[in-house]
């Protein structure tokens, strides 16, 4: 079978950690997952415990986002060159595979060709709250069974060919579209109301550290306190997308390809993506995709 790894950065987000862990954990294997502790966090190295874990100082920076991507872009690159497929991204970012394959994600790389990098289709997991009483204990998908067309985390995110990506990991300096009909990106950050609430009070009192304008720091906005918005009101307008009968996603990955095309990232040539519009549309998951993550 083909070697894969994944490789994440955290700073203090347990519950997604936790996500992760179970998830590339049990089906990679702690000794193939990566995790990069910033701040030298000592409850995500006892979580990762198992996990190949490189603590970081954790000093507040601006431009925080862009040294991360640069740690995290090496690290791809020299994995890249142990293992045959690299899963790189966020900690709430997981990749999963439809059940309707019967293969779970190291099976299907394993019967995928190597030399490309692959971009699942981002779909983001969101919390009714007028509708999933059910807390998260174990398992996320099954209490939660929303999902909303995300096109921005639609990532280039399994590497297996030498490819840098930009900050966020958005973009790939790689000119071909593989984005295979059963791969997903679940993004997780509106999968749970508490845990919403929770996440941003820290990163909001992180990026206070650091007194930078949000107009020029390299930090999502979202980061800064005064562009949060009102938390409830974010989660009740979860309830005015229009939804769509069934779970046809093929529409979405056409105009992924339809739009393909070369991208100028701030004067950096080699990158490329297709449009993300933003979408006003949610669908339920399939009874199938139940305890997947």
């Amino acid at each position: 079978m083909k070697k894969v790894a994944a490789v994440t950065m955290v700073r203090d987000d347990l519950f997604f950690l936790r996500a992760w862990l179970r998830h590339y954990g049990e089906m990679l294997g702690r000794e193939n997952c990566t995790i990069v502790n910033h701040g030298h966090g000592p409850e995500v190295a006892e979580l990762a415990a198992g996990c190949n874990v490189i603590g970081i100082p954790g000093d507040p920076h601006k431009n925080f986002d862009m040294k991360r991507w640069g740690l995290l872009n090496g690290l791809l690159d020299g994995l890249r060159r142990y293992y045959d497929h690299v899963v790189v991204g966020d900690v709430d970012e997981l990749v999963i595979v439809d059940p309707e394959t019967g293969l779970n994600l190291p099976e299907f790389l394993d019967k995928t060709p190597t030399g490309r990098v692959l971009t699942p289709l981002g779909l983001e997991v969101i919390h009714r709250i007028d509708l999933e009483m059910e807390p998260i204990t174990d398992r996320i998908l099954g209490p939660r069974r929303h999902v909303r067309p995300a096109p921005h985390y639609s990532k280039p995110c399994i590497v297996s060919a030498p490819a840098r990506l930009s900050r966020g990991g958005h973009y790939a300096q790689y000119g071909e579209l593989h984005a295979p009909e059963p791969l997903y990106l679940l993004h997780l950050k509106y999968c749970d109301f508490g845990t919403f609430t929770q996440v941003m009070n820290q990163r909001n009192a992180m990026t206070a550290q650091v007194k930078a304008d949000p107009k020029k720091a390299a930090i999502g906005r979202h980061w800064f306190a005064e562009t949060r918005g009102e938390d409830r009101a974010i989660f009740e307008a979860f309830a005015e997308l229009e939804m769509i009968d069934g779970f046809n996603m093929k529409p979405l990955r056409r105009r992924m390809h339809r739009t393909w095309a070369p991208r100028d990232e701030r004067g950096v040539q080699g990158y490329y993506h297709f449009k993300r519009p933003d979408y006003s549309t949610q669908y339920v998951l399939p009874e199938r995709f139940s305890g997947v993550i």
